[in-house]
């Protein structure tokens, strides 16, 4: 299992911090109940925190032209025409994907092209399959523009658990659709703004995999 770049640091942290615990527990207090408890306890957290961060290798395989690819594990949680008010300033499509605690988090770009535009906005942490958690939670805006001119706005929203998102974009720099764009940690959301011409794939409670899952075709 290959782990994600962010979750390094996490994991060495966590693992010394269970291990000096359980260390402790089994020098200190002679009830060998309560010691194995706690080290069948301490597995299961520190083996939830592998999953949490794994990082598949994956590479789409169809035509990527005028396509849309998933940019994350989860499940649709909105398809339905809204109004973008950091960029556009109009009506488009909102693709909304949903990640669980247990979803890979890493985040691809959904289509090919450059990258002009990146930012992050404060905010607040409400359950990240809210409405409203698209425009008041933490969140960061990545607008590419596909090689065929249209515009997407891919937009990585944190959530209640979520307290850092991580956005590699860079504007001017071109993006392809097997690249990571970032990784939020600890449950969280995707949106995808897409134009009104747009032909979507995907319809609520559907599960999408990122990198794999066709979710859009742009005219």
């Amino acid at each position: 299992m290959r782990i994600h770049r962010e979750g390094t640091g996490i994991l060495i942290t966590s693992l010394l911090v269970l291990l000096t615990v359980n260390a402790v527990s089994w020098y200190f207090i002679p009830y060998e109940p309560f010691n194995v408890a706690l080290s069948g306890m301490s597995l299961f957290i520190y083996m939830l925190m592998v999953n949490f961060f794994r990082s598949p290798k994956r590479h789409f395989e169809g035509d990527v032209e005028n396509m849309v690819i998933a940019p994350a594990d989860g499940r649709i949680v909105v398809v339905e025409k809204v109004f973008e008010p950091d960029h556009f300033k109009d009506e488009r499509i909102m693709v909304s994907i949903f990640m669980s605690p247990m979803n890979v988090h890493a985040n691809w770009y959904p289509v090919e092209g450059t990258v002009t535009r990146v930012e992050h906005k404060n905010g607040r942490f409400h359950k990240a399959w809210l409405p409203k958690a698209s425009t008041e939670n933490e969140r960061s805006l990545v607008v590419i523009r596909a090689n065929n001119g249209t515009e997407v706005l891919v937009r990585q929203v944190a959530g209640a658990m979520a307290r850092r998102i991580v956005t590699y974009a860079e504007v001017g720099e071109e993006c392809f659709i097997d690249d990571h764009m970032g990784f939020i940690k600890f449950g969280s959301r995707v949106d995808v703004y897409l134009p009104l011409d747009a032909e979507v794939y995907v319809d609520l409670e559907e599960r999408t995999v990122g990198n794999e899952t066709v979710i859009a075709k742009l005219k």
